[in-house]
């Protein structure tokens, strides 16, 4: 299949990687390539440029949000929640419709400081505001609730833990959750929680998520739901 990754974080690349391990054609979208690939400095996180994964990953080709989308038979929305619709308003809805578009991404507010807080949050999320401004995209809010590195290989957590998908869209679900077996997930510990608007949960699930990642001082762990099946 193919796929768009738009972002080009760590968490655009883990899925990107992980997908064209796969056997999958998978092009990473960005708002300027040229742009992305001139940057030579570490991100905010530390982790290298751009250029230097790709230099290790050239099968993945680097191409604008439109393009990417055109491209992608699935669309995958890695980018910080904050900047999630620009994304998505400049790969163009035509580009979206009719497709799956797998949203990963948090609506982390950073404007106060740290912790973030979430903007939108209780009575919307970011998965909903994606379904309103896309109604055509087939919109499954799915992986957002674990680091990038646990996404793609569950194994580095002990024991049983669960991935949640949301969505209105039965097959576009179905696609995902066998998108999620492949990337090493039982389907026993996919957990369909409703529709698009059950997003809200999951979303606010990140505080405790990072409040977690600081008690324990890394980001190897999950959430398990005892008694899920």
């Amino acid at each position: 299949m193919r796929y768009a990754v738009l972002g080009t974080g760590i968490v655009g690349r883990t899925i990107a990687a992980k997908l064209a391990s796969l056997g999958h054609e998978v092009v990473i979208g960005t708002r300027d390539p040229d742009a992305t690939l001139a940057r030579s400095a570490p991100d905010a996180m530390g982790n290298p440029p751009f250029s230097t994964w790709h230099a290790d990953h050239s099968a993945v080709q680097l191409r604008t949000f439109a393009e990417a989308a055109a491209f992608g038979e699935t669309v995958v929305n890695t980018t910080a929640g904050a900047a999630a619709l620009d994304a998505l308003n400049a790969a163009g809805s035509a580009n979206l419709a009719g497709k799956v578009l797998i949203d990963i991404a948090n609506p982390l507010d950073f404007s106060q400081g740290m912790p973030p807080s979430l903007n939108p949050v209780n009575n919307d999320s970011l998965g909903e505001q994606i379904q309103r401004a896309f109604p055509d995209a087939h919109v499954v809010k799915t992986l957002n609730t674990m680091s990038c590195f646990v996404m793609v290989d569950p194994g580095r957590v002990a024991g049983p833990h669960n991935v949640f998908v949301s969505g209105e869209d039965v097959g576009a679900k179905k696609q995902v959750t066998e998108l999620l077996v492949s990337f090493g997930w039982p389907e026993s510990g996919v957990v369909d929680l409703g529709g698009i608007e059950t997003a809200r949960g999951t979303e606010m699930l990140l505080p405790v998520w990072l409040r977690l990642m600081g008690a324990l001082g890394h980001t190897d762990f999950n959430f398990h739901i005892q008694g899920a099946r």
